[in-house]
C-alpha cells in the first residue's frame, strides 16, 4: 500500500440498482421481458399494440394501457416533487461560500427539473381527461390517428407528426 496511489474505480452506471435486477436474467432476457412487460397485469404489452390493426385504434384495452402508463408516470413525478419538497426543507448553511453556491445551485437545477415535470404533469392530466372524453391518440389539428408508435414514445402527444411538423416550421419561420 506504501508507495502506490490508491486508484478510485467510478461506480457502474445502472438503470435499476443491482439488487432489484434477478439474478437468472441475462441482458439480452431482460430487454425481451421489458418489450413484453404489460402496462397492467393482464393488459396489453407494447408489442402486442404495435402488432395490433388499424381498426383496433384506440380501443377499450388500448386506451387502458395508455391510461396505465400515464397514471404511472403521474405517480413517479409525485413522488419525485415530494422527494425535492423534502430535500429543500433539510438545506443546511455551509460555512465555506463555494461550498454554499454550489449546493444553491444544485437546487436550482433540481427546480428547473421539478418546473418541467410540473409542466408535464399537467399534460399528463390533459391527456387523462381526452381518454375519458374519447378523444385521446387523435391529432387536435386534423382528427386523424397519431399513431400507436408516438403515443408509445410520447403518451402526451396532441398532434400527429405531420402536424407537429407544420406547427414547429411555422415556429420557425414566424417566431411564434
Amino acid at each position: 500500500m506504501f508507495g502506490r496511489k490508491a486508484v478510485k474505480k467510478p461506480a457502474p452506471k445502472t438503470a435499476k440498482p443491482v439488487e432489484a435486477r434477478p439474478a437468472e436474467v441475462k441482458p439480452a432476457e431482460a430487454r425481451q421481458h421489458a418489450e413484453e412487460k404489460p402496462a397492467k397485469k393482464g393488459g396489453l404489452t407494447e408489442a402486442e399494440l404495435m402488432r395490433a390493426p388499424a381498426s383496433q385504434y384506440m380501443s377499450a384495452e388500448q386506451l387502458a394501457f395508455f391510461r396505465d402508463r400515464l397514471l404511472e408516470t403521474q405517480k413517479e413525478l409525485l413522488e419525485k416533487a415530494n422527494l425535492t419538497s423534502e430535500h429543500l426543507r433539510e438545506h443546511e448553511l455551509e460555512a465555506d461560500p463555494t461550498d454554499q453556491a454550489t449546493i444553491e445551485e444544485e437546487y436550482a437545477l433540481e427546480l428547473r427539473a421539478r418546473d418541467r415535470e410540473r409542466k408535464l404533469l399537467k399534460k399528463i392530466d390533459e391527456a387523462l381527461r381526452r381518454i375519458e372524453e374519447g378523444s385521446y391518440g387523435y391529432c387536435e389539428e386534423t382528427g386523424e390517428p397519431i399513431g400507436i408508435a408516438r403515443l408509445i414514445a410520447r403518451p402526451t402527444a396532441t398532434l400527429s407528426v405531420e402536424a407537429q411538423t407544420r406547427r414547429e416550421q411555422k415556429q420557425r419561420l414566424y417566431g411564434e
